[in-house]
């Protein structure tokens, strides 16, 4: 079994910051693709920014240039970095991975969401 677990969410001001971090525990053999989606009320989820092992990134075109995704491979961690935040940011972000674990199955894992509110 894989765990995936998040923090960092909160509230902020039109225009502010948050860094959003995830860490991922449990049989790990290896992480693929690691990334977050948001879902904000009476919406689909969204994949906002996506990371490869190689630190290849995609983000959505609605926060190129002020979100930023990385990760630490050693910690099996991704984070994002939310800077000039909007009232359209706000939304329940979710962690992913791609896991694959030491009996070499593949997981898809999500962790439980953290609230991101940006609201004056």
């Amino acid at each position: 079994q894989v765990q995936l677990v998040e923090s960092g969410g909160g509230s902020v001001q039109p225009g502010g910051s948050l860094r959003l971090s995830c860490a991922a525990s449990g049989s790990i053999f290896s992480i693929n693709v690691m990334g977050w989606y948001r879902q904000a009320p009476g919406k689909q989820r969204e994949s906002v920014a996506i990371i490869t092992s190689g630190g290849s990134t995609n983000y959505a075109d609605s926060v190129k240039g002020r979100f930023t995704i990385s990760r630490d491979n050693a910690k099996n961690t991704v984070y994002l970095q939310m800077i000039s935040l909007k009232p359209e940011d706000t939304a329940v972000y979710y962690c992913y991975a791609d896991v694959r674990s030491r009996d070499l199955r593949r997981w898809d894992s999500w962790g439980q969401g953290t609230q991101v509110t940006v609201s004056s």
